[in-house]
């Protein structure tokens, strides 16, 4: 697997990837790592298509606008080693396949909501509201032990 910022990816036997710090004198960076896995161009593109249920290759095509069958077919078979979707076949002659995410891949909706929140706040548009009252929603941090709202300038955060 590829390796940026002084990582590199590991499968484990269970399939699952981890970020694994290269030999290096830098301490661990979990944003880093992300990226690693994360941080090519179409990879949350396709992530975020799939979130909204299992896809086939030409479903892929038409909702990712500009990615080529290649580069498509190559992002694929890494969220697949990677732990992050499903590939089942639907079909087995030609061998057709049907793309799900998995636990691990759907657990990113939070990251790609975020970002997609961001971009829009940067571009001056309109934010996402909540439908029941039209209030305009907000990404917080739960601690559900205390059951309150951390703020990061003012609580202490401890990066496991």
């Amino acid at each position: 697997m590829r390796s940026i910022c002084g990582y590199r990816s590991k499968q484990t036997e269970n399939g699952a990837m981890l970020a694994l710090m290269d030999e290096s004198p830098e301490p661990f960076n979990p944003l880093a790592a992300s990226l690693d896995l994360l941080g090519d161009r179409w990879t949350l593109l396709i992530v975020n298509t799939l979130l909204g249920g299992p896809k086939r290759f030409g479903d892929l095509q038409q909702h990712v606008a500009g990615i080529a069958p290649n580069i498509l077919t190559q992002r694929l078979r890494e969220l697949e080693a990677r732990g992050l979707l499903l590939a089942v076949p639907y079909s087995h002659r030609p061998v057709r396949l049907t793309y799900s995410l998995t636990g691990t891949g759907s657990q990113l909706h939070t990251v790609i909501d975020a970002l997609t929140e961001w971009s829009i706040g940067r571009s001056g548009g309109e934010p996402t509201t909540h439908q029941a009252c039209g209030t305009a929603l907000e990404l917080r941090s739960w601690c559900p032990t205390c059951e309150r709202i951390i703020d990061a300038a003012t609580d202490e955060l401890h990066h496991l």
